[in-house]
């Protein structure tokens, strides 16, 4: 009952925020020209972020949340084109504060802030910590093509139906605005894909122990290794 709730509640105010958003006068800075050249708005983004952290049932999972939404939704309004730790690492050693590094230092800081809330054992804290930064940057680096952020949120999220409830609050936002998002009427963005994954992520570090904390936390920074190396192997094609 508890899992139907969350989902439900988490799927309710996601679609009633993005109603509400898509009365209000369109607005240039949450508009986007998708990969098919159509002009999309970004409105599922802050709506996914609101209806995630509503359903999650946990403090520190929904502080994760809004923080992850936060940090996108500022990346999305003054990102530019550099991509990849590496760049943003860069121009931070140059002194410049790129919107991508206050995503990544943001997210991460308030990952571990949640993964200390969430456990109990200070390595237990750390994992979690990583796991939820891990989820979060997973979700925002597959959401290239419509639908496809929202679909792996949903395939990955639903073996957690199994140990609890933490899991159906990102399924429920990620539902709600699917078939939008799949129609290329809308978009995630950072601000919904970062959600979404920290979501995920909380989800799985409520879930786990020691063990499973673990293997998540490795595979989640093997595939961040493989997003970096795809980021810059796209940016130096010829390197």
């Amino acid at each position: 009952m508890r899992r139907l709730a969350a989902f439900g509640l988490a799927g309710a105010v996601t679609r009633g925020v993005y109603e509400g958003l898509r009365r209000l006068p369109r607005d240039a800075r949450w508009t986007r020209t998708n990969h098919a050249g159509r002009e999309v708005d970004l409105y599922a983004g802050p709506a996914v972020v609101l209806g995630a952290a509503a359903g999650s049932g946990s403090g520190p999972v929904a502080f994760a949340v809004l923080a992850a939404g936060a940090c996108g939704a500022y990346d999305d309004v003054r990102g530019d084109h550099r991509r990849g730790f590496r760049a943003h690492s860069a121009a931070l050693r140059g002194g410049e504060v790129t919107s991508g590094a206050v995503k990544l230092l943001g997210i991460g800081a308030a990952s571990l802030v949640a993964g200390a809330l969430l456990k109990e054992r200070p390595v237990d804290k750390v994992l979690a910590g990583v796991v939820v930064a891990g989820s979060a940057h997973l979700v925002n680096l597959v959401d290239v093509r419509p639908g496809r952020a929202g679909l792996a949120v949903l395939a990955l999220a639903a073996p957690g139906l199994l140990r609890g409830s933490p899991a159906a609050a990102p399924m429920g936002a990620a539902a709600a605005v699917l078939a939008d998002d799949l129609g290329e009427s809308t978009m995630l963005g950072d601000t919904g894909a970062h959600a979404l994954g920290a979501a995920l992520g909380g989800a799985v570090a409520a879930g786990n122990g020691r063990l499973g904390l673990a293997a998540h936390a490795v595979a989640l920074v093997a595939a961040a290794v493989w997003g970096e190396r795809a980021t810059s192997s796209r940016a130096h094609p010829c390197g």
